[in-house]
């Protein structure tokens, strides 16, 4: 009985908004920190903490409900600081705070972690060594995955990183899916959805989504929602796959935080708290020892067909691989449109069994000699017999393509994929 009344909220601080301006309020308190929510006026509007001063603290607002006026009150909401989590999100759709978006009626879950959560420590990590097909046959062949890496799909728009996305869902193998989806159009998060709700393993599933006309704060906060529900299924010794779809996004968003709360900006008008979150979006997943496991695939949206804008660069240096999209294979009608010779899978060389792995470098080399030679062969310049290895890559060319080419909705096993990449090298013997 004493600890319920210690635990008894008697009264409850609050502070004053004294000025207020698009996407930005200030407030005379309460006592909160960074990330926390509050509740502004009569209406309990819905906004995050995202600067504390001596005298003041600014909010972004999370929502579009009543207008925010000078003189509301303003008081911290239950609960802000933690995400619910739980197998009651399995086969559900949610929104950045983790209400329900699927009409199914609501979600029951007791148990709650902080929103910022906590990376595994460095000597709790496991190195990952266990293969992860994807069904994808030019990844599990040549860019070969495995159990929680933290892996990067970099395009610009339009050739089909949404489609490789779905192929990759459908044919890895996981105990839980969770589709992060941040800035994403209305009608493609009712596309996914719809694609899930129709299989029969629907309870695998988890979409967590924040349109591109919800706030900067829901949009940002979608992520560490996702992470959150991951983690605790991870911590339970499960593996999840963990798609974000896009970083980029992400990365907009924290900058509307970051300039919101007087940030300056720096890199292509990027704020600091970006290049600060980004690497613990990123250290949160991964295999831990004794636990299970969280892959994430991260898509990255070029600002061009150069991938080389600073978000791009940052997410290369953090994730443990990347894999490239071309604009000229998509327009050549070549899908997935994965430029190998530009793609890397960290792990790959540790995975592949011997013969694997010989025929994989034979066929990235002949990838690569074409490339070189690619002006003299397509101009015609180049003789037959000149070169050896430019005559081999001429000559094995269509099987390659052949190779690398996959129908949207085709699911391939890993073992037949490796055979078929094992054939071509044959072939040029």
């Amino acid at each position: 009985m004493l600890s319920a009344i210690a635990d008894m909220v008697l009264v409850r601080p609050a502070g004053i908004v004294r000025r207020v301006t698009p996407g930005r309020i200030e407030a005379t308190g309460p006592a909160v920190t960074v990330g926390d929510l509050c509740r502004i006026g009569s209406a309990a509007r819905l906004a995050e903490v995202v600067s504390v001063d001596a005298d003041a603290i600014t909010l972004v607002p999370l929502d579009d409900g009543n207008p925010v006026r000078l003189g509301d009150s303003i008081v911290a909401a239950d609960g802000g600081g933690a995400a619910r989590v739980g197998d009651a999100f399995a086969g559900r759709a949610i929104d950045a705070l983790g209400q329900p978006i699927d009409g199914a009626g609501p979600i029951v879950a007791a148990t709650t972690l902080p929103i910022r959560g906590t990376p595994p420590g460095v000597l709790s990590r496991q190195v990952p060594h266990t293969v992860l097909p994807t069904g994808v046959r030019a990844i599990d062949g040549l860019l070969t995955l495995c159990r929680g890496q933290r892996i990067g799909v970099f395009a610009a728009s339009g050739i089909g990183k949404t489609s490789l996305i779905e192929q990759m869902l459908r044919g890895t193998p996981a105990d839980r899916r969770i589709l992060c989806l941040v800035g994403e159009r209305g009608r493609e998060v009712e596309g996914f959805w719809r694609s899930i709700a129709e299989r029969s393993d629907r309870d695998r599933f988890t979409v967590v989504a924040a349109t591109s006309d919800d706030s900067a704060g829901l949009r940002a906060r979608s992520v560490a929602t996702a992470l959150c529900l991951a983690e605790y299924w991870r911590d339970r010794g499960e593996h999840v796959l963990l798609v974000i779809d896009s970083v980029t996004r992400l990365a907009m968003a924290l900058r509307e935080i970051g300039l919101a709360g007087g940030e300056p900006p720096t890199v292509r008008a990027y704020t600091p708290n970006v290049f600060a979150a980004l690497p613990r979006v990123v250290e949160r997943c991964g295999a831990v020892l004794g636990g299970g496991a969280i892959t994430a695939v991260m898509t990255v949206l070029a600002e061009s067909d150069e991938v080389d804008d600073p978000i791009v660069e940052t997410m290369k240096s953090l994730l443990d691989g990347h894999i490239v999209l071309s604009r000229t294979l998509a327009e050549r009608g070549h899908f997935p449109a994965i430029d190998v010779t530009r793609s890397v899978s960290r792990q790959a060389s540790r995975l592949m069994a011997p013969t694997h792995a010989v025929a994989a470098r034979a066929v990235a080399a002949q990838l690569g000699v074409y490339d070189e030679a690619r002006v003299m062969i397509e101009s015609g310049i180049y003789q037959a017999g000149t070169t050896p290895q430019i005559d081999v890559a001429i000559a094995q060319r269509p099987a390659v393509l052949a190779f690398l080419q996959q129908p949207e909705h085709e699911v391939v096993d890993f073992d037949a994929a490796t055979r078929a990449l094992a054939a071509l090298g044959a072939a040029r013997d």
